[in-house]
């Protein structure tokens, strides 16, 4: 095998390996208030746009199947969405950004076969090609806010690399990633007051 020819070979491989991982599941990270009592809460409501942040005077359709992802995903906790006085507020982001990586990967590589060296040699050294990886990344961010002190009582986020799978099936890239956010929520709703 050429030395061209090996290194073809090993970058294939990594970028085979690169395209793998990017159709893997999401990283998600969660954290909450360890001094809430969550048994507290029951009801939940979205946070308005201009809460939100958002300028736009409408839900754009991400947004919209974000927030029955999340509602299903709640319900199925126990809670009951409510037009007032909730006890959580849901507050939510999408975002997306364009990351470079810097990759090594070794490539196998022939000693000079000259010199002194090359007796020592019985198997080939290894070289290391190195490349930009330059892609997309989509998150998301749940937040769960306790209503009445406007505090954060839990936060989920997952990050993802966007490739033609997530591009074809937004819909259900999000349902799934939501619902590995969640996956993630340890608490249920509690107790109708009697």
């Amino acid at each position: 095998m050429s030395k061209k020819t090996a290194r073809a070979v090993a970058l294939a491989a990594m970028l085979a390996f690169l395209a793998g991982c990017a159709a893997m599941a999401p990283r998600v990270t969660t954290d909450y208030d360890r001094s809430v009592d969550f048994s507290q809460y029951r009801t939940f409501a979205f946070m308005d746009r201009e809460e939100r942040g958002v300028a736009r005077s409408y839900d754009s359709i991400a947004d919209r199947r974000l927030m029955a992802a999340v509602s299903r995903e709640l319900e199925a906790r126990g809670y009951r969405q409510v037009e007032a006085d909730p006890d959580l507020l849901v507050n939510f982001a999408v975002a997306t950004e364009t990351v470079e990586e810097i990759v090594s990967v070794p490539s196998p590589g022939w000693p000079a076969p000259w010199g002194w060296r090359y007796y020592y040699y019985p198997w080939p050294a290894y070289n290391y090609d190195t490349y930009v990886d330059r892609y997309e990344q989509g998150t998301i961010f749940i937040d769960l806010v306790d209503a009445e002190r406007r505090q954060l009582v839990w936060e989920g986020r997952a990050v993802q690399r966007v490739n033609s799978a997530t591009r074809e099936d937004p819909a259900g890239t999000l349902d799934a990633t939501v619902s590995e956010i969640f996956a993630a929520y340890p608490f249920r709703a509690g107790p109708a007051p009697r």
